[in-house]
C-alpha cells in the first residue's frame, strides 16, 4: 500500500504548517506546500523542512478554474491524496473540490458557524463573545460552511487583547489540527482495507 501523501495550502506565516510537519506520528507524508503569496514566510519554513514548494500567483491566470486546473496538475504529479488548508486565504472552487472530494480539510479560529471568513478573532472580540475556539471542517464551496469534524472551545477573558486570544487559539490549533489529521487518515486507511 502506497504512503499517503498530503499537501498543505497556506498564504501566511505558517504556524499551523509548522505544527503539522513537526508531528512525527502522522500516518502521511507532507509532500508539498502550495502558496498563493510568493513572499509568504511559510515558504521559508517549508524549504527549511525539506518540503517541496509551489508558489502560484492566481492573478496570473485568466480564471479561478484555470488556476485550479494548474494546481490539480501539480497535485497529481506529486501523487497527493489529501489537502490541508492552513491559513490559505482563498475560497476553494469546484475544480479542486471535484478532484479531491471529501479530502480537503480546513482549520478556522472560531466555533463555526459563528464568525466565518476573515479575522474571526477580531469578530469575536468586537461582538463581545464570551466563548470562541477552533473548528476543523471539510471544505465545500462556501465560506467556512463545510461539515464540522472537530471543535474545541475557550473562554474569552474580560478585557482580553487580540494578541493574547490569538496566542491561546493558536496553541489549541497546533495540537488539534495534527491530531484530527492523524485520525482522519487512519480512518480512511481502514476504509480502504475494509
Amino acid at each position: 500500500m502506497k504512503n499517503v501523501r498530503a499537501a498543505v495550502f497556506a498564504s501566511g506565516s505558517g504556524t499551523n504548517f509548522q505544527a503539522i510537519i513537526e508531528r512525527t506520528d502522522l500516518p502521511c507524508e507532507i509532500s508539498l506546500l502550495i502558496c498563493d503569496k510568493p513572499g509568504a514566510p511559510v515558504i521559508e519554513k517549508a524549504k527549511h523542512a525539506g518540503v517541496s514548494v509551489l508558489s502560484f500567483n492566481p492573478k496570473h491566470y485568466r480564471s479561478k478554474s484555470e488556476y485550479e486546473e494548474r494546481l490539480v496538475d501539480q497535485l497529481q504529479a506529486y501523487e497527493i491524496d489529501w489537502i490541508f488548508l492552513a491559513g490559505y486565504m482563498r475560497l476553494i472552487g469546484s475544480t479542486l473540490l471535484h478532484t479531491y472530494e471529501g479530502r480537503i480539510i480546513n482549520i478556522h479560529p472560531s466555533l463555526l458557524p459563528k464568525f466565518p471568513g476573515l479575522d474571526a478573532i477580531g469578530q469575536a472580540l468586537e461582538n463581545k463573545a464570551s466563548v470562541t475556539g477552533v473548528t476543523i471542517h471539510y471544505v465545500d464551496e462556501g465560506m467556512d460552511t463545510g461539515p464540522v469534524i472537530a471543535q474545541e472551545s475557550i473562554s474569552i477573558y474580560p478585557n482580553e487583547s487580540r494578541d493574547s486570544l490569538t496566542e491561546r487559539i493558536q496553541n489549541i490549533e497546533h495540537e488539534l489540527y495534527p491530531e484530527v489529521i492523524k485520525q482522519l487518515i487512519k480512518e480512511s486507511k481502514r476504509e480502504v482495507r475494509g
